[in-house]
């Protein structure tokens, strides 16, 4: 299997779809196959171990575990509780060692203990956010909405962004004795919603998305005897401003190239040219996504495709994009599946 591509795609299973759809993937030409579905209650967000032996997802129950053979087919290990309310962003430590939840719906970070066969083991520790946050424009004050739980590149520091409190708390994180300790946090811009971090691969770089400016803000990183960002540049998704636009997710390409981000209420995706040295980003082009509420997307290895989840109307949609020309055609038919929520790509 060895240059083989296979997608796992999450999904809400409040009408037709069964839980993870799992499919052989074409990188040269953007065809999605699908080989199997795992029976699991709204697994709306999945990630992948670095190792690539387990899936851990969200579930309805708490968290889920999967191991994964050589074909890249899952099969279900455990379940456990999170000690909360329902999550909606799950994390796992390159050594996996522990499991990290954010939660939208109670504002909790919830860190878990892994075992030696990847499956899902105690409570280690759970932080529940505090205070309110203020609107400038509104005038009203929001609770904490834990929407991406991320850790820094070097493994030390788990980053938790909260779009109701607007800000990014940054913990120690204690692999010892499983415990998060606070040490900082960072402030997005007023009113902007910061909604999900990511780092680029040499670990210089974060990457904020924000849900109500549409803008990425983009940070240096380092540790210098604690996690330093600072911000470099902030840049909008759009070129011009619309009124209901929410931006929902973004990724990488191959080597940190490009970044795609999607954006619901236009229906729209943006794509980005980045500058490796200093981690600024330039706008190409936005692209009609062709369906309803493009809730997550990802870059095909080879960057050659992005494929696009329109959650609303059920389906994912790929398209070849033109970089020079900031334009995207889109590619093969439909994918019916039913409410996805999140993809990842993984080769095998």
């Amino acid at each position: 299997m060895a240059g083989k591509y296979v997608g796992y795609v999450g999904t809400y299973t409040h009408e037709n779809s069964r839980g993870i759809h799992v499919f052989d993937v074409d990188n040269e030409t953007g065809i999605f196959t699908e080989k199997q579905v795992v029976e699991i209650n709204n697994p709306s967000y999945l990630t992948v171990s670095k190792d690539k032996k387990m899936l851990y997802s969200i579930a309805d129950e708490g968290v889920a575990s999967f191991s994964i053979d050589e074909e890249g087919m899952l099969t279900k290990v455990n379940q456990a509780w999170i000690g909360g309310m329902r999550g909606c962003y799950v994390e796992v430590d390159d050594l996996r060692r522990y499991l990290f939840v954010g939660g939208y719906h109670d504002g909790r970070v919830t860190m878990m203990k892994l075992n030696d066969d990847g499956s899902i083991g105690e409570i280690s520790d759970g932080i529940f956010h505090k205070g309110g946050f203020l609107s400038a424009n509104e005038r009203r004050l929001d609770h904490p909405k834990v929407t991406c739980v991320k850790i820094t590149p070097d493994q030390k520091y788990l980053c938790a962004v909260d779009y109701g409190l607007n800000q990014i708390k940054i913990y120690e994180i204690d692999y010892e004795f499983g415990k998060l300790k606070m040490l900082d946090i960072v402030r997005s811009e007023l009113d902007a919603g910061c909604r999900v971090i990511r780092f680029s691969r040499d670990g210089r770089f974060a990457y904020v998305l924000t849900a109500n400016a549409n803008t990425i803000e983009v940070y240096s990183y380092k540790d210098d005897n604690g996690p330093v960002f600072e911000l470099v540049q902030t840049i909008n998704c759009l070129k011009k401003e619309y009124k209901n636009a929410s931006c929902t997710c973004f990724r990488f390409s191959d080597e940190d190239k490009y970044i795609v981000c999607t954006i619901d209420g236009i229906e729209a995706f943006s794509f980005f040219k980045r500058n490796a040295e200093n981690g600024t980003l330039e706008l190409c082009g936005t692209v009609a996504s062709s369906g309803n509420f493009p809730k997550s997307l990802c870059l095909l290895p080879g960057d050659k495709f992005v494929a696009v989840l329109n959650h609303d109307s059920n389906e994912i949609r790929t398209f070849a994009l033109d970089y020079a020309k900031g334009c995207a055609l889109m590619k093969n038919r439909p994918i019916p599946i039913n409410q996805p929520n999140c993809i990842r790509i993984e080769e095998y």
